[in-house]
Formats: structure tokens, C-alpha cells, sequence
């Protein structure tokens, strides 16, 4: 099967989908409930740490789909 992109973006693609994937798992947890505070939505793993590896993957997703190798 042929595809447009050449196997170099394939992987980088896959690397940012796994990135983002542990963004997103790092912002997960207990939520606060109607009976109960949890103090833990805000720490510092779920506000900062979380988005910011998911925003580092959706920019590697860019540079990956956009990447173009040089011709020899």
C-alpha cells in the first residue's frame, strides 16, 4: 500500500499521538464531586504539565504532517 507521506512523518505522527495521549492522562484523576472537595484538580501535574505535553504534541503533529525531507 502506498502512501503520501513518506515513513519519516509516519512515525513522527505516531510519536505525537503517543504524546499527546500522556498529556491528556496526565490532566485525568478524581474529579470534585457535589459531596466532596478533592484539592487535587488543581495541582500542578493536571493545570501545567498536562496541557503542555498535549500542546507540544499537537505541535509535533504540525511539523510532522508539514515536514518535507530534501531530495539527494
Amino acid at each position: 500500500m502506498k502512501f503520501n507521506l513518506p515513513k519519516l512523518n509516519c512515525v513522527l505522527i505516531a510519536i505525537s499521538v503517543v504524546i499527546i495521549v500522556v498529556g491528556f492522562a496526565l490532566m485525568a484523576g478524581e474529579p470534585s464531586g457535589a459531596t466532596a472537595y478533592n484539592p487535587d484538580i488543581f495541582s500542578f501535574r493536571r493545570i501545567t504539565v498536562g496541557p503542555m505535553t498535549s500542546l507540544f504534541g499537537f505541535i509535533l503533529m504540525i511539523v510532522a504532517i508539514l515536514y518535507k525531507p530534501r531530495k539527494k
